[in-house]
């Protein structure tokens, strides 16, 4: 059958706003406003998927250079994702599972701190996909290879290849109904093992409960979304405990698609 460049697409663009995010190495809670364009879209045998976050931080997390600035970053994420029912026009469902799929993909970054990290990681592994009533819920076994670039640190201005490892990702995106309120719980969880020698586990959570404001007042399905969400890091980015390591941070959240 003819492939169709894309069968469905969501395009959205957001705002976070949060008060206690943290940083390695820095003792005080950081401020960050976070811009994002998402894209998803899905054709015959898989579908995409792209976020680019724009975060800017207040002066507790530094600008390189000073001037009291606080630092810009830009993180960029890209999956592709092969539905193995579709490719191989099998049905493979069974109990709770829908189907099941390859997951592959990149996450690059750039901050402009004295550190300056340049962060080039590539994923791929096995997903798993539940029978859910509405949406999705995705769990993943991805093997990564990470590179990243720093100013600072025990070798200054080389890249650094860190050891391949594990990540164990769940995502999912869960909409329902609150009485007549339209709402969804969205999110991912990962678990990263340890990626070379000082490096241990970390674990990140990022998760929101929307409700559908657009739908509510102006009867548009799907356009203008708030609510809160949640973001928690345990040994961020792999460091063992101390300062800034660790994040519980609430935000507030917005999201416009078209």
């Amino acid at each position: 059958p003819q492939v169709s460049a894309a069968n469905w697409s969501d395009t959205s663009v957001g705002y976070r706003y949060g008060t206690h995010f943290t940083e390695p190495n820095i003792e005080d809670k950081v401020k960050k406003n976070i811009l994002s364009l998402t894209h998803v879209s899905g054709y015959d045998y898989g579908q995409n998927f792209v976020n680019v976050d724009l975060l800017q931080s207040n002066s507790a997390d530094p600008a390189n250079g000073g001037d009291n600035r606080g630092a810009t970053e830009a993180y960029v994420t890209y999956r592709h994702q092969l539905h193995l029912g579709k490719v191989f026009d099998t049905d493979l469902s069974f109990g709770p599972v829908s189907d099941f799929g390859l997951t592959a993909g990149l996450d690059l970054n750039t901050k402009n701190t004295a550190f300056a990290p340049r962060k080039q990681l590539v994923v791929v592994g096995p997903t798993v996909k539940f029978a859910v009533p509405k949406g999705f819920l995705d769990f993943s076994i991805l093997y990564g290879h990470e590179r990243n670039h720093q100013k600072l640190g025990p070798n200054p201005g080389e890249d650094i290849t860190f050891e391949d490892h594990a990540i164990y990702n769940l995502t999912w995106g869960l909409p329902f109904e609150a009485g007549m309120v339209p709402m969804k719980f969205q999110g991912f969880a990962n678990y990263v093992t340890p990626k070379g020698k000082g490096k241990t586990n970390e674990q990140l959570v990022r998760a929101s409960l929307m409700v559908d404001v657009g739908k509510l007042a102006f009867d548009a399905d799907n356009k203008l979304w708030a609510g809160v969400g949640y973001e928690y890091w345990h040994n961020k980015f792999g460091n063992q405990k101390g300062p800034g390591t660790q994040t519980n941070a609430p935000t507030f959240n917005l999201e416009y698609h078209f």
